[in-house]
Parts: C-alpha cells; structure tokens; sequence
C-alpha cells in the first residue's frame, strides 16, 4: 500500500459504486451512466480506470474472487476492503461537502459582462434560459422515473433531482430579473 492520498469526489462515487457490489471497470461505467452522475461530478471513462487503479494501491479495494479469468484487465472484478469501507465513511465526513461552492462557469461569465455589448449579452443570456428550461424539462422527466428503480441511493438520487429542479426554477426566476437589469444598464452605458 502506498501513501494515502486525499480521495477526489470522483475515486469517492466510484467507491461507493464498487460499496454496493464488486464490480469491473466496463460495468462500473456503464452503471454511472445509467444513474448520470455526469450531471453533478466528472467521471470520463479513463477517469474510471485511473481511480481504480488509485484506489487498489490504497488498499480500499481489491480484485474479487471470480468464476471465470477470461475477460482481459477490463473485466477485473474489484471489491470493497475493510479499508476501503472505513475511508469511504471518514471521506464523507470532511467539512468541505457542506462548506464548498464550486465555480459555475456562468457566475464567471456573469461578473464579465460588464465588457461585453449589448448583442452578446443579449445572445448568453438567452442561451442560459433555454439550458435552464431544456434542463427542468429533463429533470423532471428523470424525476417521474424514479419510480421504476429500486435499490441503493434511490432515495438519495431523488432528492438530488428534487433540488436540482428547485435550483433550476429559482434561477429560472432569477435570470428573468437579471436580465432585465442587464440589458437596461448597457443601454445607459452605451446610450
């Protein structure tokens, strides 16, 4: 075992994935693609395997017994550890989950515009209201086929999609004032 790294939020997902069955790097990625957890972390396909291969040199997983050794190094089956299950439990207890805003990359564009004309502001923030709209139609969508899954982080996936859409609606509202606001301010510093 090597020297403990702090884990990413990705190795943790991936963690807590392989916490409810042992599982090989395909099925892993195939099953956060089913659960789209692209929506709130980053998990690319070599992502999958780096973490994996981080995870095992930790010791917080390891390759599980299996009936068969066909299948390559794609299709090595991994398992939670003993370790992997106490890091798993004190990772989810650092401050920083409740304590953290991270960058959202229309905030940034949002202190910017200042610089920006009229038509370009006009153009951003446009695009920003049919992602929002486009994005509620999809979550809500997501949020009625909830109820044909059961299993692990059901409930909790769930509530993620409840305040996603609760988030969506409130910007929704929000950018209607904004944009108001921003268009009427370039046209003074511009008129």
């Amino acid at each position: 075992m090597s020297t403990q790294t702090v884990l990413t939020p990705a190795d943790l997902v991936i963690l807590s994935v392989i916490a409810e069955q042992p599982r090989h790097g395909y099925d892993l990625k195939a099953e956060l693609e089913h659960r789209e957890v692209h929506d709130w972390v980053s998990v690319s396909r070599p992502q999958v395997y780096y973490s994996l291969r981080k995870l095992a040199n930790q010791g917080y997983i390891a390759v599980a017994p299996r009936s068969s050794e066909s299948g390559g190094p794609e299709r090595q089956v991994y398992a939670i550890t003993p370790a992997g299950t106490h890091e798993l439990a004190h990772s989810l207890g650092r401050d920083e989950w409740a304590t953290s805003r991270p960058p959202q990359p229309f905030l940034i564009w949002l202190a910017m515009s200042a610089h920006a004309d009229r038509a370009t502001r006009t153009r951003v923030l446009e695009a920003r209201a049919e992602f929002i709209e486009d994005t509620l139609t999809r979550e809500r969508q997501t949020l009625v086929s909830f109820g044909k899954y059961d299993g692990p982080m059901v409930e909790e996936g769930l509530m993620m999609v409840e305040l996603a859409i609760a988030q969506l609606e409130a910007e929704r509202d929000w950018l209607k004032r904004v944009r108001r606001r921003l268009l009427r301010s370039s046209a003074k510093t511009r008129g």
